[in-house]
């Protein structure tokens, strides 16, 4: 349970922040050409690196003092006319004539100058992003996540789904920490969630296809990177829906591909356990990636997916 704060179970009660937040990345589009999803991917990957007990912020996005106020700027002047000066990066975003990186229109404006430092093309922003974060993952988990903010034209996407067809036959328990000898003494990261030869399995979350193929534990596996910084693997699938590709984005309740018991040797290996998914869950903090017990959660979208149902 101690990696729940990672991962909210609650909706924001109120809806006018996600509605501020996108006027503000479309004002900011409109004034530097940046897409507005580039920019709303940056805010909601750096907000899903902090704890969650923090009190939510409208604009999450932080740049280091030494970056917005430029070396030797050690009163951090905040005129930008001396930031100039300093060589610093912060901007006016408001029209005020400082450079304030506690608001939020000046935070926004001055990551997509910086961005435009490299051009606004998708490979250019994603050169930006690696200069500005110097962190491969994270780059790909911006990139995938704008991917997602763009395919369904919004932020607030609160969706989720279980990952097992509701209407069939199954059984789960947490199992997360147990220990597994098959490939050396380990331990379990995920929960097994037993079921017929065949079930679909569903995407839980809105994401983006970026693992899939045969591994030696995992068998016929699936990974999806969430806008949450969460890594979803799905493995010991018969098979995978053959209309889904790397890259390609998902949204909850997405057949992905169907339970089976592949897995523990070379490819095509099966039937060394019952049919079962194993279900995964991944946190990545920006520096690096963990494990953490996805039950509570399985439970929370079981409810919500036999409400809908």
């Amino acid at each position: 349970m101690m990696f729940l704060f990672f991962y909210p179970f609650h909706v924001h009660a109120e809806e006018d922040i996600y509605d501020e937040r996108m006027a503000l990345f479309k004002k900011t589009e409109a004034l530097t050409q940046i897409p507005w999803y580039y920019l709303a991917a940056i805010d909601n990957y750096e907000r899903n690196m902090k704890n969650s007990d923090e009190p939510e912020q409208l604009i999450s996005i932080e740049i280091m003092p030494e970056i917005w106020f430029g070396p030797g700027n050690s009163s951090l002047l905040k005129d930008i006319a001396l930031i100039d000066t300093f060589n610093g990066k912060g901007k006016d975003g408001n029209g005020d004539g400082i450079a304030d990186p506690g608001n939020e229109e000046d935070v926004l404006y001055t990551m997509a100058m910086i961005l435009l430092e490299y051009g606004p093309s998708k490979d250019e922003i994603r050169i930006a992003l690696w200069n500005h974060y110097n962190r491969d993952l994270t780059v790909q988990t911006i990139m995938n996540t704008s991917k997602v903010f763009q395919t369904f034209q919004g932020i607030n996407l609160t969706d989720r789904d279980f990952p097992v067809a509701i209407k069939h036959n199954y059984s789960y328990r947490n199992t997360w920490g147990d220990r597994r000898g098959f490939g050396g003494n380990r331990i379990h990261e995920g929960t097994d969630i037993f079921a017929s030869y065949g079930v679909p399995v569903h995407s839980t979350t809105y994401g983006v296809i970026e693992m899939m193929g045969w591994n030696l534990y995992g068998g016929w596996r699936v990974g999806i990177r969430d806008i949450f910084n969460i890594y979803h693997y799905y493995a010991h699938m018969s098979g995978f829906s053959d209309d889904i590709k790397v890259g390609q984005v998902v949204k909850p309740g997405d057949v992905i591909g169907s339970v089976g018991s592949t897995g523990y040797g070379p490819p095509g290996t099966s039937g060394k356990f019952p049919p079962h998914l194993h279900y995964g869950m991944y946190k990545d903090n920006g520096y690096s990636e963990w494990s953490f017990d996805p039950y509570p959660y399985l439970i929370k979208w079981e409810r919500m997916a036999k409400d809908k149902s």
